[in-house]
């Protein structure tokens, strides 16, 4: 039996999903962490499911609303962030380790390619295009990685061991990048829980794969004042290499999704919620029923008016994505599973280790250098976490 048709009871929840947040559903995690209590019915819990199922199948993405994150707490991050970009150029650039193909602390601009999607990109409707240029240019954004999470004692695919990089003269960097990576993680874990029951899987099909998995906290920071031009692409047309990313509403409007079927959204987090986007893992796992989500960052009139109100406000101007990525464990199987699994899938998705070289011909590439420089360093492709593809 083929993928789709082993989930069709999805397939009629996405025909019922209707509008929620600009047609994006916003699932309920508080409900989920209630499910072995008395204070939420079964119904509930199977509707919160259903809808996270159906939105990362339709849209790739879904909003989540988890009572254990705080827009303080988002607030508290984007603050942290804006100071250190705030700071002088030629500082943030003694946190950049290119030796190590930026494993660790900052990216500077104009060193992340996304991966040439050029024919994609034209058949789209004039409606539903990207900004983006092609052949795709280096993103002028800047990037900073830092780990969240346990890492297993022993790998085929371990990291370059350096220690994180804290810039100077913040001193709560530590705490504040590890609580806000923490609280996301803790959140994308739930709803991966979620997804998976309402696929009809065992409710920890993912989360036990993401178990010591290469959590990356990695926000990225756009500079308006010398990129705050109307159309400017921020982040190229892309998608995610890792299983599900999440983020915190940006102070500054502009990322763009695509739907399965190629319909252009401004996607706009609703006060108090998350965005959750799926990745090429999370296509792999399930055999495409879930796509991983295009998506691309640009410069809008709405972002334009929010750095009017900012400079207004004497704020910063700095435009920040509070990112995780989360990953499947790298040393683990990636094939499609469960109700996914099937020999016709098997032909599209034969099974690879996830921090292995196969799993780059599925999921896409890296943008250039990059591979090549960790693997003469000694260190996997999968470990060098470059984001898009």
């Amino acid at each position: 039996m083929a993928a789709a048709a082993a989930v069709s009871s999805v397939d009629e929840s996405v025909k019922a999903l209707g509008d929620s947040f600009d047609g994006i559903p916003v699932i309920d995690v508080g409900a989920w962490l209630k499910k072995d209590g008395a204070e939420v019915d079964a119904e509930t819990i199977a509707t919160e499911c259903a809808k996270a199922a159906a939105s990362l199948r339709k849209y790739g993405c879904v909003f989540a609303r988890d009572p254990r994150v705080d827009s303080k707490d988002n607030d508290r991050f984007l603050d942290t962030l804006e100071k250190y970009f705030e700071t002088p150029e030629d500082a943030r650039m003694k946190d950049t380790h290119p030796e190590l193909s930026y494993q660790v602390g900052a990216t500077p601009a104009f060193t992340e390619l996304p991966r040439n999607h050029c024919d994609r990109m034209k058949a789209y409707k004039d409606t539903d295009k990207p900004l983006s240029e092609c052949p795709p240019e280096k993103d002028c954004k800047w990037r900073f990685f830092w780990r969240i999470g346990e890492r297993p004692a022993e790998t085929k695919f371990g990291e370059l061991n350096a220690a994180p990089v804290v810039p100077e003269g913040i001193p709560e960097w530590t705490d504040v990048m590890n609580t806000w990576g923490g609280k996301l993680l803790g959140c994308v874990t739930c709803v991966a829980q979620m997804a998976a029951r309402g696929f009809g899987l065992e409710d920890d099909a993912f989360s036990s794969r993401m178990d010591m998995g290469p959590h990356l906290l990695a926000p990225t920071a756009t500079d308006l004042k010398r990129f705050g031009k109307e159309g400017t692409v921020c982040a190229g047309y892309h998608r995610d290499l890792n299983f599900l990313t999440i983020h915190g509403k940006s102070r500054f409007p502009g990322l763009y999704v695509w739907t399965r079927e190629g319909k252009k959204l401004a996607v706009r987090v609703p006060e108090g919620c998350l965005l959750v986007q799926a990745g090429i893992q999370a296509e792999y796992i399930t055999a495409g029923h879930v796509m991983a989500g295009y998506h691309e960052v640009v410069v809008t009139p709405q972002t334009l008016e929010a750095v009017e109100r900012a400079t207004a406000a004497g704020r910063s101007i700095w435009r920040i994505s509070s990112t995780l990525f989360s990953h499947m464990a790298s040393d683990g199987m990636l094939e499609p599973i469960g109700k996914f699994a099937s020999e016709e899938a098997a032909k599209d998705y034969p099974p690879v280790l996830v921090g292995g070289p196969g799993q780059g011909r599925a999921r896409g590439n890296q943008p250039q250098g990059r591979r090549s420089a960790a693997r003469r360093r000694g260190v996997s492709a999968r470990a060098t976490r470059t984001p898009g593809s």
